[in-house]
């Protein structure tokens, strides 16, 4: 899978990057077709509890791609709710697939 991180006016850490792309990378056990996933990260402004927004698009085969935008205290937590969020819906997919 290709992974692809943009972060919007602000430099994402290694520690960072690598943590998502861990995460990123064990949505493949749940569906085999995962062709790319686009990461962004952004902080919403102004400056409060809560503003760090994560987008993660992931690219499927035969299918619409799958988008889930997750905001919370840290980039950490939310990519993390995204992917819980994208695991269900890569799941509900594969059940689509397999009815037909």
């Amino acid at each position: 899978m290709e992974t692809r991180i943009q972060s919007v006016h602000f430099d994402a850490s290694v520690n960072l990057i690598s943590f998502i792309e861990k995460k990123v990378s064990k949505l493949d056990q749940y569906h085999d077709g995962v062709i790319s996933a686009e990461i962004t990260l952004k902080v919403v402004k102004p400056e409060t509890f809560n503003n760090k927004e994560a987008n993660i698009l992931i690219k499927v085969p035969q299918s619409e791609p799958l988008c889930s935008v997750k905001v919370a205290d840290s980039f950490e937590e939310a990519v993390d709710v995204c992917c819980d969020a994208l695991a269900k819906q890569l799941l509900k997919l594969k059940e689509k697939i397999r009815e037909k």
